[in-house]
């Protein structure tokens, strides 16, 4: 399948009425594992890849390197993979859609938090989100126009931080709701295939979002929130799970060292 058929049908699988499930690899060795359960596409997650290769998550780690992980993920499996390339690690919209073509990436994420030099050119004029800057709506819904012009089959799905602690101090949830609102509308006019409020959990602000916006919804699955069984009667399109995944095999292995440690067959 080309990398083209591959972008078509991940859009597809957006579209299809049906919540998409979408696990979070961050190596070959688990896409393969992942792809071999029948999973229709797969992602990456930045903190899950950028732990793997010694980093920390929010463009700390180069970002070669990042795409050399997620062009080594794409080429183990055959089915769409999309790429967390967080806030697009400071290149231009055309050279970011080049680097994922290039890595074999059907779609991407793409966040609304600024890092780095670009987060400390924007300090008093942007909102801060942990410790990072909120982008301005405008600017980043240019920037989604710009990579859909660089690339018109990338699936861009848009992230939105403002429900990230602090994102927007002193709003209350309604305002966060229309904030989130008012960004996922300006993205998806922009180009953006599906609208990314991450860390949104609660159950009535996750349908309010699926009715007013006009675009596929994605959310982050965290416990305590809505089981993807409701998550798909409350019409969300797609569901992802992070570095969740990778935690969890993290952590099997931290038993299975102790074990080792304590003289006992780890298996």
């Amino acid at each position: 399948m080309s990398l083209i058929d591959k972008a078509a049908r991940l859009r597809e699988l957006h579209q299809s009425g049906s919540l998409l499930i979408l696990p979070n690899a961050w190596d070959a060795a688990s896409a393969q594992v992942l792809a071999a359960a029948g999973f229709p596409a797969l992602a990456t997650a930045s903190a899950a890849v950028s732990r793997v290769l010694g980093y920390e998550d929010g463009e700390g780690a180069p970002p070669e390197e990042m795409f050399a992980a997620a062009a080594r993920i794409a080429r183990s499996v055959d089915v769409p993979v999309t790429v967390d390339a967080e806030s697009g690690y400071g290149l231009t919209p055309a050279e970011l859609a080049e680097c994922l073509r290039e890595a074999g990436a059907a779609g991407c994420n793409l966040e609304d938090t600024l890092h780095g030099e670009a987060a400390g050119e924007a300090a008093g004029e942007e909102r801060r989100t942990a410790g990072h800057v909120l982008a301005d709506l405008k600017a980043q819904a240019d920037r989604i126009r710009e990579l859909r012009a660089a690339d018109p089959h990338l699936v861009i799905n848009a992230r939105t931080d403002v429900f990230e602690d602090g994102a927007l101090p002193g709003a209350s949830p309604a305002e966060i709701l229309e904030e989130a609102v008012a960004r996922g509308r300006a993205y998806l006019d922009a180009g953006a295939d599906c609208v990314f409020p991450i860390m949104v959990t609660d159950e009535a602000a996750i349908g309010a979002l699926v009715e007013r916006l006009s675009g596929p919804v994605s959310v982050l699955y965290r416990p305590g929130m809505p089981s993807p069984a409701r998550l798909a009667e409350l019409g969300v399109a797609r569901v992802t799970f992070g570095p969740g995944l990778h935690r969890a095999t993290m952590a099997v292995l931290g038993d299975l060292a102790g074990r080792l440690r304590d003289g006992a067959a780890p298996y």
